[in-house]
């Protein structure tokens, strides 16, 4: 067994103390979700050190959430490796481009790491993070907090019944709007440090929904992408994507940073009735001349209704529901829901997107190492730059942030 500063992470967790450890990789503005979810399990876990490039964040951080004032701050995360800090679990919450290398040093100390989404800049970083997990004998999670919502939750379990029949077509939007400071912010809007646009870093939560209703993963995959209403950036702002299963049944997905609304959902077309989040069902019969009839499939509706209302809610959603699953992983040497394969499936089938986009053509999947969009860098050398990123600040001085509400 690998034998890092913290003794072998999940294996020897009980042993090594029950109170879990927990440091924070990147106090920008999704951090705050972490450490409130965090701060919702304080017999479980605590915060033990906090790391940022700007370290005046941190401090702003401690003071906002009332931290002990002696959690030692760094500038570097190799330097609080080497701090001597016991830690038991990293939650890296910095832009997308350092994910990899962040999470792979600190698994090969030892140390459980929960990343934020997406996992990694590219398909051989996620192969990496999952070689170093098996190699460390530790715990990686990827946060893909939308699982942990309610009427995600519900959803997949009425998908899984088999009562609306096998998945024919299903449809997801993952619309939000952001004005066009947003890629002002230093790392963002390029393809070396954001990674991509709306595809990659907002519709990553419903690909993840998607795979885990479908439960498997497409074999081609088709996109336009554009840029319509942010010239200050590299990447796309938009973006529709369509993609074909090994039964022929197909699944649309919408990416957007351009929709007054954010309206966000998925609808699922099944064999014997329409089932959608938000929560709708819709079924229909057929008259003898296969239209459909206007009394509507009413047994099937009510009993799809009285399944949906009879699913408990989850305890708790959102960051602070993948956040206790993930302590309760730790706790008894599980597995996450969601794990670091889960994340590499998601971002495989977004990396398919941006190479269909780019070459105008239908892609196939899996993605493979020979394949030039594997690699680190592959997606980057090849993408379309829209605009050329002009303005660029180093922090806003607002940290509020919206995570949709599917």
């Amino acid at each position: 067994m690998r034998k890092g500063t913290n003794e072998g992470g999940r294996a020897n967790r009980k042993e090594v103390n029950k109170m879990i450890d927990v440091a924070i990789v990147g106090t920008g503005g999704i951090s705050n979700f972490h450490i409130q979810g965090l701060l919702e399990f304080p017999e479980r876990c605590r915060i033990v050190a906090l790391c940022d490039i700007y370290p005046e964040k941190c401090e702003k951080i401690k003071e906002k959430y009332h931290l002990d004032k002696d959690i030692p701050v760094f500038k570097d995360h190799e330097e609080m490796l080497e701090s001597g800090v016991h830690i038991d679990v990293v939650h890296v919450c910095t832009p997308p481009y350092v994910h990899s290398q962040i999470s792979i040093n600190c698994m090969n100390k030892g140390i459980n790491v929960l990343v934020e989404k997406p996992m990694a800049a590219s398909i051989e970083e996620c192969d990496m993070m999952l070689a170093a997990e098996k190699a460390n004998n530790v715990t990686l999670g990827v946060i893909a907090q939308n699982r942990f919502r309610n009427g995600v939750y519900k959803l997949k379990k009425i998908a899984d019944s088999g009562l609306a029949g096998k998945i024919c077509f299903a449809r997801v939007n993952s619309n939000w709007w952001r004005d066009h400071s947003y890629y002002d912010l230093w790392w963002r809007g390029t393809w070396e440090k954001e990674g991509g646009g709306p595809t990659l870093n907002h519709a990553v939560h419903h690909i993840d929904m998607l795979n885990w209703i479908e439960n498997r993963s497409p074999v081609e995959a088709t996109s336009v992408l554009t840029n319509i209403m942010h010239d200050n950036a590299e990447v796309e702002d938009l973006s529709f994507s369509c993609f074909k299963y090994d039964d022929d049944s197909i699944a649309e997905v919408i990416a957007s940073v351009v929709s007054h609304g954010e309206e966000q959902g998925i609808v699922l077309q099944c064999e014997k009735a329409r089932i959608s989040m938000p929560w709708d069902v819709k079924a229909e019969i057929g008259m003898d001349n296969g239209f459909p009839d206007d009394k509507k499939n009413e047994e099937l509706i009510q009993k799809l209704n009285k399944c949906y209302e009879e699913i408990e809610d989850l305890k708790y959603e959102g960051h602070v529901g993948e956040i206790d699953n993930y302590l309760s992983a730790i706790e008894k040497g599980e597995k996450p829901l969601i794990t670091g394969v889960d994340g590499k499936r998601t971002l495989e089938l977004i990396t398919a997107v941006y190479a269909a986009g780019f070459e105008k053509k239908t892609i196939s999947l899996p993605v493979t190492p020979d394949s030039k969009y594997y690699r680190t860098g592959g997606i980057q050398e090849n993408a379309v730059h829209f605009y050329e990123k002009a303005n660029s600040v180093e922090n806003f001085e607002e940290d509020k942030l919206t995570v949709g509400n599917y």
